[in-house]
């Protein structure tokens, strides 16, 4: 079961979350706040594995709340403003819903929650992200551990419960979901372009019509992913 509190200061808005979120029956709310001052209150004293907040409050925004935490749970910001993404997804948010909230958007965003949520098998250190002076991730495949220079990494592709990790000098195949590579990779390195496929930034050649070329070949671009390309360049331009 999953705890999760509701920060919005329009009622109608929680209701809406709470609707969406009766179909889930892992869920459980255990807060609503319609201020994010009384949130940051409760939470100590309370287990809280999700939150999904609103941005513009009275007094401390959304993001002015996640960054007020030393140990915050899963985020996802539910708002009607598009212009606070690049600054929320820098906070390595789980997701960014734009209101109204329909109900398919929304469980796509539940989605995402339980992969990040899910325990991963990959072996690294326990913080799921390499340290800065570490380079490498270390793959399971073959019977063999193989430590992987990220520098090397073209891009993942996901094939059910394996995944290809496709380097510069071949590629390796490990059983894995996609999401714990996700989890792994340092976000300022790879971007995930397509429920199939996580890309290397710097590996990324040219970006089309629903398609990026990388190393020769295109690979697509999901529709619910186009929004992290959108970011990506917002942020670097």
């Amino acid at each position: 079961m999953y705890s999760c509190i509701i920060i919005d200061d329009e009622p109608i808005a929680i209701k809406v979350i709470k609707k969406h979120l009766s179909a889930f029956n892992q869920f459980e709310v255990v807060g609503e706040f319609n201020n994010a001052i009384d949130a940051m209150v409760a939470l100590p004293q309370i287990k809280v594995d999700l939150v999904f907040s609103d941005i513009q409050m009275p007094r401390v925004n959304g993001v002015e709340f996640v960054k007020s935490l030393s140990n915050s749970p899963k985020i996802i910001f539910t708002t009607a403003y598009r212009n606070y993404a690049v600054e929320a997804f820098d906070l390595n948010i789980v997701d960014y819903l734009l209101k109204p909230i329909s109900f398919e958007r929304f469980a796509k965003a539940i989605h995402k929650f339980i992969e990040s949520s899910a325990t991963t098998s990959i072996y690294h250190e326990p913080d799921k992200q390499p340290h800065p002076e570490e380079n490498f991730i270390l793959l399971k495949g073959d019977k063999k551990h193989h430590k992987i220079d990220l520098k090397d990494i073209l891009y993942f592709e996901s094939l059910g419960d394996y995944v290809i990790a496709y380097t510069i000098t071949g590629k390796i195949i490990t059983k894995e979901r996609i999401s714990k590579i996700l989890d792994i990779v340092p976000s300022k390195s790879f971007i995930r372009i397509h429920r199939g496929f996580i890309a290397s930034i710097k590996a990324i050649d040219a970006i089309g019509p629903g398609f990026v070329e990388l190393d020769g070949k295109k690979l697509p671009i999901g529709r619910n992913y186009k929004i992290n390309l959108d970011i990506l360049f917002l942020k670097n331009s």
